[in-house]
């Protein structure tokens, strides 16, 4: 039979291996956070998302809707294409600036042409500061809607790295036209230093002659080759890995689905 002193010291270890362990799944549990969070913080959730100017399938024009579609998907950064500033048709609404309200997301507009009253282009939302924003005209032909892109630079900080969004829709007339205008892309951003991300309504089917002049050039394409027009790239140098693609399934907000490419950086 154990003594009284005998059995205080076995119930003692038994206490203090029972907090080790305790403190060794706290550790671990913690390490596995922390690892879940670098992970997390190392990649950069890019929506592209022609919006048709707020008008879904059913006719309405709800910009609020367009915002949920956006914030459900969670995004650091968002390319709109077809996107109004105060024109008539839409109500004398800066969309850009109104769904950067609804989603509490910077936004920035680049105007590719005059139209009903005010302007029409693109427009960028992102959840990380706008350092700077320009936007670039595209070559076009008569009788053509002319065509632009919109480039924000952002600071994403975190362990990325300082990134050029690059939001562009190019024509849908004529694939002649979206040749030359993917050349004076290709050229526009080639010797850039930042990351540079170009997101877009492209009007190009995968493995169409645009897509080879993007795509044989500079840039590699985020999203598995299937029947689409809208595109994420990235630049073929660039250490960026594909860890997710979404075609979201919403055909009523806008003419257009939106695409969710989940870019990892594994860069130094």
């Amino acid at each position: 039979m154990l003594s009284t002193d005998n059995k205080s010291y076995i119930d003692r270890g038994a206490k203090m291996m029972v907090r080790h362990l305790a403190l060794l799944v706290f550790l671990l549990v913690a390490s596995t956070k922390l690892c879940a969070q670098e992970a997390d913080r190392l990649k950069l959730r890019v929506l592209t998302y022609n919006i048709h100017h707020g008008q879904g399938t059913d006719g309405r024009l709800d910009l609020e809707r367009i915002a949920q579609v956006i914030s459900d998907t969670r995004p650091d950064v968002v390319a709109l294409q077809e996107v109004d500033r105060n024109t008539n048709r839409s109500g004398g609404i800066d969309q850009a600036a109104k769904l950067g309200e609804l989603t509490g997301l910077n936004h920035a507009f680049g105007t590719a042409m005059q139209y009903s009253g005010g302007q029409y282009g693109e427009a960028i939302l992102t959840r990380f500061e706008i350092q700077e924003a320009k936007t670039y005209r595209l070559p076009f032909r008569s009788k053509q809607e002319p065509r632009c892109a919109l480039a924000a630079e952002i600071n994403a900080g975190g362990g990325l790295p300082p990134i050029l969004i690059v939001g562009t829709h190019l024509c849908h007339q004529s694939e002649e036209s979206r040749i030359e205008q993917s050349e004076r892309i290709n050229r526009l951003f080639a010797s850039v230093k930042n990351e540079v991300i170009l997101a877009g309504d492209l009007n190009a089917r995968p493995g169409s002659k645009p897509m080879k002049v993007l795509l044989d050039e500079h840039w590699v394409d985020a999203i598995a080759p299937m029947s689409r027009i809208d595109y994420v790239l990235f630049r073929s140098s660039s250490p960026w890995k594909v860890a997710e693609v979404q075609i979201i399934d919403n055909r009523i907000a806008s003419d257009h689905r939106p695409v969710l490419a989940v870019l990892e950086w594994s860069g130094g």
